[in-house]
């Protein structure tokens, strides 16, 4: 997936590609002009990322090669065991959930996962869950507060699905039923946005005591496209919503709204995956460390005061 504004990047990296074929037969020495092109690549990255807009956020957050949720739990667990079915209707493929290890720490992990092709894609249905999902999503985290498990939830959904079937089957009620279920176990929940975190689609899984979000990660109630649409009945003005919302991690913990922004490699999270799912586990073991300590009542607590708190600053 090729970004607008990466093209002069993406040029260089051809280029030393280019270079490195040539050199690797042992006949011509141009390593000095591979190291002038990587430096040169790399101080344009900083120069790129250090001054990246609110909408060329939007563009990497949505960036096919960023790691999904199948991806952390390959890196970022082990013995994963997964847990299917609402036990009310069927399965849900656009959230995935189960048991699994962090290190030794066992836990409740679940999340959202978009596909990583074509007909991975169709499967989980682009990430974006139908009442059952969010069920599903109830069930685990009850079962994890009957076993006192720490919950861990991975964002990344551009929202719930808003066909006909899953407002027949209750969608508003599903997403309203989980932020419900999040606010009452007695068990710590950190919640992590991943890429994009759209509407009550994210917020259904990501009512944590910690909330953390990616660098280049977004988190809005609806987005660029559609708020320009409603706004200004036209979507050529995507740019200025993704302004105006507030939408970037760097945003949103200026605004008291996620508790922590886990930095990215250089470049973005779609240029080293395994870094990035490092990054996001030492984040995770520092607070699930911190909120083991607490007690059933202080942490529902805890979360009750955060979201009251929610919209007073000014």
């Amino acid at each position: 997936m090729l970004l607008d504004f990466e093209k002069p990047i993406t040029e260089l990296d051809q280029k030393i590609h280019e270079l490195s074929q040539m050199s690797s037969d042992g006949k011509i020495d141009i390593l000095q002009d591979i190291s002038n092109l990587q430096k040169k690549r790399d101080k344009l990255l900083h120069e790129v990322y250090e001054n990246l807009t609110p909408f060329q956020k939007v563009q990497i957050a949505r960036h096919t090669d960023r790691p999904h949720f199948k991806d952390y739990i390959k890196h970022m667990t082990s013995d994963f065991v997964e847990m299917s079915g609402d036990r009310l209707f069927g399965e849900d493929a656009a959230i995935i959930g189960g048991l699994a290890r962090i290190n030794d720490r066992t836990v409740m992990i679940m999340g959202h996962e978009k596909g990583s092709d074509i007909d991975s894609r169709l499967k989980h249905n682009f990430g974006m869950p139908l009442p059952e999902g969010y069920r599903k999503a109830q069930r685990l985290m009850r079962l994890a507060e009957q076993y006192q498990i720490p919950i861990v939830t991975i964002v990344d959904t551009a929202g719930a699905y808003p066909g006909m079937g899953a407002e027949e089957r209750g969608q508003s009620e599903a997403i309203a039923k989980s932020i419900e279920t999040c606010l009452s176990v007695s068990v710590p929940i950190v919640s992590i946005i991943i890429g994009e975190g759209g509407s009550g689609g994210a917020i259904a899984i990501a009512t944590g005591n910690k909330v953390m979000m990616l660098e280049h990660a977004i988190y809005s109630v609806i987005s660029p496209e559609g708020c320009a649409s409603i706004l200004w009945r036209s979507r050529d003005k995507k740019e200025e919503a993704a302004e105006a919302q507030k939408l970037t991690a760097q945003d949103l913990k200026r605004l008291d709204i996620i508790d922590q922004i886990i930095p990215e490699p250089l470049g973005g999270a779609h240029r080293d995956v395994k870094k990035t799912i490092l990054n996001v586990k030492a984040a995770l073991n520092k607070e699930l460390d911190s909120l083991t300590k607490l007690s059933g009542s202080a942490l529902k607590n805890q979360r009750a005061k955060k979201y009251l708190q929610m919209g007073k600053k000014t």
